[in-house]
C-alpha cells in the first residue's frame, strides 16, 4: 500500500513537473514571435506556421516511433476537430480580437480565467472535487497574474470583453477534450489531431509559401520560426498533454499560470524591460500559488 502511494506520488510530481515545463515553453513565446510580427507575418500566418510545424514534427515522430498511434476511431474524430478548432484556432482568433480592442493586460487576465472555467467544467464534466487548497492556489494564482500584467482595471468596450472571455473559455476546451481524448489516446496522438486539424483549418486563410518565403530570407527569422513552433509550441503542448495523464485538468490549468511568470523574468533577460514593485509581488504569488496546489498533507 505504501509502495502505491509513493508511486503515485512520483508520478503526481512528474506531472507537476511537465505542467511547469510547458509553461515555460509558453512564457518564452515572445522571444521567438516578437521578431517575426516585425518581419511582416502577421499574427494568423503566425499561428498558421506554429500549428503546421508541430502537425510535421509529431506526424515524423510517430513515423519513425510507433506508426499505430495513427490509428484513431471516426467515431472520436470530433475530440480532436473540438481540440484543433474550438480550442486552438478559436482562442487565437478570440485572443488577437481582444489584443486590438484593449490593452495587452487586460487581454491577458480575461485569458485566464481559463482556469476558472476548467475546474467548473471538470467539475460537471468528469467530477473533479473543488477543494478549498485548489480555490485558494487559483485565487493566488489569478491576483499574481494581475500584478504581473499591470492590470489596473480601465474601461473596456463589450466585444474586447466578450472575445477576452471567449479565448479564457476556448484556452480552457484544451484540457477538457484533452482530458477526454487520452482516456483512449496515447499523448502524441492527441497532440498530432489536434494541430493537424488546426492547421487544415486555417491554410484556406493564409498563404503558406509567401510565409516560407519570408523565412528564408535571413537565417536568424527562420531559426526564430522553427523555434516558435518547436520550443514554444511543440515541446509545451505535448509536455502538457503528457501531464493531464496524471493529473486533474483544474490542477494543470492552475499550473499552467507560471506562464506569466516565465514571460515577465524573459522580458527582464531578453528584452531589458523593468519590474515594479506589484510585478514582483506578483510572481511570488503564482510561486506561492504553485507550492499550496503541489503541497501534500503528511501525517507525522
Amino acid at each position: 500500500m505504501k509502495i502505491e502511494e509513493g508511486k503515485r506520488g512520483e508520478n503526481e510530481y512528474k506531472a507537476a513537473g511537465e505542467i511547469l515545463a510547458a509553461g515555460f515553453g509558453w512564457g518564452i513565446i515572445g522571444v521567438f514571435s516578437r521578431p517575426l510580427s516585425e518581419a511582416g507575418l502577421s499574427v494568423v500566418q503566425i499561428t498558421a506556421l506554429r500549428c503546421v510545424i508541430v502537425a510535421t514534427s509529431m506526424a515524423l515522430l510517430l513515423f519513425c516511433t510507433d506508426r499505430d498511434r495513427f490509428r484513431i476511431q471516426i467515431k472520436d474524430g470530433w475530440i480532436f476537430l473540438g481540440m484543433g478548432i474550438l480550442s486552438l484556432v478559436c482562442f487565437n482568433v478570440c485572443y488577437f480580437i481582444t489584443i486590438e480592442h484593449a490593452t495587452l493586460a487586460a487581454a491577458s487576465i480575461l485569458l485566464y480565467t481559463a482556469p476558472f472555467f476548467v475546474l467548473l467544467m471538470s467539475a460537471i464534466l468528469f467530477h473533479e472535487k473543488m477543494t478549498k487548497r485548489k480555490i485558494a492556489a487559483l485565487l493566488l494564482a489569478f491576483a499574481g497574474c494581475m500584478l504581473v500584467s499591470g492590470f489596473t482595471g480601465g474601461q473596456m468596450s463589450r466585444l474586447a470583453v466578450v472575445s477576452g472571455i471567449g479565448s479564457g473559455i476556448c484556452y480552457a476546451l484544451y484540457s477538457i477534450f484533452g482530458t477526454a481524448a487520452l482516456r483512449w489516446y496515447h499523448p502524441f496522438t492527441v497532440v498530432f489531431y489536434a494541430f493537424l486539424a488546426a492547421a487544415i483549418s486555417l491554410i484556406p486563410f493564409v498563404k503558406l509559401p509567401e510565409v516560407f518565403s519570408s523565412l528564408m530570407t535571413s537565417p536568424a527569422l527562420f531559426g526564430k520560426g522553427l523555434a516558435l513552433g518547436l520550443v514554444s509550441t511543440f515541446f509545451p503542448f505535448v509536455s502538457y498533454t503528457l501531464g493531464l495523464r496524471q493529473m486533474e485538468a483544474g490542477k494543470a490549468s492552475v499550473l499552467a499560470f507560471s506562464e506569466p511568470m516565465v514571460a515577465a523574468v524573459a522580458g527582464i533577460v531578453v528584452f531589458g524591460e523593468m519590474l515594479r514593485v506589484e510585478n514582483v509581488l506578483g510572481i511570488l504569488l503564482i510561486f506561492t500559488a504553485l507550492v499550496v496546489l503541489n503541497s501534500r498533507n503528511v501525517k507525522r
